[in-house]
């Protein structure tokens, strides 16, 4: 969520609300998220989020585009999935326009969408945003964190692996249910990546950053008990641990740490300067793990609700 102070302009604004956009409607929301993303230093939508706009329709899923005149200023996305947790919501202005109130507009129209059952991520955390955030009525309930920590000169402690613990890499069309039911077991907890469905999967194996060689399965007796998915990040020069899982009841036996060292050392491996990954400040056990692996805080990201 990115913003601006709550002044309106003089040109009339409009705010449309599209299930479904066409190529040339996505190709200017991906221009400005590009153009605020140069600005701001992170984007201001989650990959999930982009994922959704480049996908087509999906249930669940509302565009909300906001110009002035026939220009695009402002976009929000609005996620109404899970059967439990409020809509989520992510928005942002293009640099240009704001401190004219756009911000809030496009806050007031998801509440309105949602009933005033709101959550809303601020990406980066800005004063902007959260000032935004104050002035619609929401309250701070969530803080994720992206850790990083270099990669140069790599030392960590060999791998230990249990008696039976078997690594290899994962096989698209082969290990994709397998991985969707562990991964529903170990973030099952988590209404974003517990969530995750086939569709889901085949998006992220559709994007050019996909290499099956970075994502790597922990099997004892055929059965899959764990994984390490990493990412590259090549324009920033990142790698990233992108997702880190153990199925419940394989959880404790250091198979997480050690799943943690051969996907840092798959990244170090590609001369890439730096690891990073994201974690939820309050799961104080993984930030632990990750802390003594010599990860610190790099941002954090925030989300806002409406009171419940």
């Amino acid at each position: 969520m990115t913003s601006d102070d709550t002044a309106y302009p003089a040109r009339p604004r409009a705010i449309a609300t599209y299930s479904v956009l066409s190529p040339e409607q996505t190709g200017s929301v991906l221009a400005l998220l590009a153009e605020a993303a140069d600005a701001d230093g992170q984007q201001a939508v989650s990959e999930q989020g982009r994922l959704y706009l480049r996908g087509g329709g999906r249930e669940g899923i509302a565009h909300l585009l906001l110009t002035v005149g026939d220009e695009l200023v402002g976009y929000a996305q609005l996620e109404d999935t899970d059967p439990v947790e409020a809509p989520a919501a992510e928005l942002v202005v293009h640099p240009s326009h704001r401190g004219h109130g756009h911000g809030r507009a496009l806050g007031s129209a998801l509440l309105a969408a949602s009933g005033k059952r709101l959550r809303v991520w601020a990406h980066g955390g800005h004063a902007a945003a959260r000032h935004l955030a104050q002035v619609l009525g929401l309250t701070l309930f969530r803080e994720l964190r992206q850790l990083r920590r270099p990669l140069t000169d790599l030392d960590l402690p060999d791998p230990v692996l249990a008696p039976g613990v078997s690594v290899r890499t994962f096989v698209p069309g082969q290990d994709d249910a397998a991985w969707l039911a562990v991964n529903a077991a170990a973030f099952a907890h988590h209404p974003e990546q517990g969530s995750l469905t086939q569709r889901d999967l085949d998006d992220r194996m559709a994007e050019p950053w996909f290499d099956p060689a970075g994502f790597f399965l922990a099997e004892r007796e055929g059965e899959l008990i764990g994984f390490h998915w990493t990412k590259v990040h090549a324009a920033e020069g990142l790698g990233e641990v992108y997702v880190l899982g153990v199925r419940p009841g394989a959880q404790g036996g250091g198979l997480g740490k050690a799943l943690t060292t051969i996907g840092l050392r798959h990244l170090a491996a590609q001369a890439l300067p730096t690891a990073m990954l994201y974690v939820d400040a309050d799961n104080r056990a993984a930030v632990s793990v990750y802390e003594r692996l010599g990860f610190v805080t790099h941002e954090t990201d925030l989300m806002y609700r409406t009171e419940t």
